[in-house]
């Protein structure tokens, strides 16, 4: 299997942290989003929004978008359940991930880290302050009632969450703030075969 990403990437994260997690050999696929990789020919016939993280399954059949990545990879495995609500709320987290979540704390972080806070980005920096709080407040509550996002065991829900959570503090948020989201980084970098985004 082919994993194509950046190693910056909170998205591309997911699929080496769950690859990492369930053993799961690759090949890494480096792209550079600057100079432009995701859109040549080549790497649109694997993925024709071009865009990453992509996969290219061995028997050369291609994935894209990143929850729909690590649900594939989980399947069958501890990672994902097999009973159709508890799969409906991992799906729900995930959701939520990409509406909720990624559009505020990974936009600022992309602003911060990748564009180096220009100041023609200042407001749109921090008109994402609000919306990573109100999401960072929302896991806060959950994890009040379960050591994990949809129950207490860990999904490919964590995963998706864990990614750019874990990085909140580059987009400027202080997750000092949210001490039950804080614990929960903990437990899932606690997790065997566990690796870190540089690792």
């Amino acid at each position: 299997m082919n994993v194509y990403g950046d190693q910056r990437s909170g998205n591309c994260y997911k699929v080496r942290l769950t690859c990492a997690l369930l053993g799961i050999a690759y090949n890494w696929i480096p792209i550079d989003i600057r100079s432009q990789d995701t859109k040549t020919e080549q790497f649109r016939r694997i993925n024709p929004n071009g865009k990453i993280p992509a996969v290219e399954l061995s028997d050369g059949r291609c994935l894209w978008e990143s929850n729909a990545i690590i649900n594939y990879l989980a399947r069958h495995s501890s990672l994902l359940p097999n009973d159709a609500y508890e799969l409906a709320k991992v799906q729900q987290w995930q959701f939520f991930e990409q509406y909720s979540h990624e559009p505020y704390i990974a936009v600022a972080r992309y602003i911060n880290v990748y564009l180096g806070r220009p100041a023609e980005k200042e407001a749109e920096y921090e008109g994402r302050q609000q919306g990573g709080h109100r999401a960072l407040s929302v896991m806060e509550e959950q994890f009040h009632t379960s050591e994990f996002v949809a129950g207490d065991r860990m999904t490919t829900a964590d995963i998706s969450l864990y990614a750019y959570t874990h990085l909140a503090d580059e987009g400027g948020y202080e997750l000092e703030r949210y001490p039950a989201v804080s614990s929960w980084l903990d437990r899932i970098s606690r997790q065997p075969r566990y690796i870190g985004m540089l690792d």
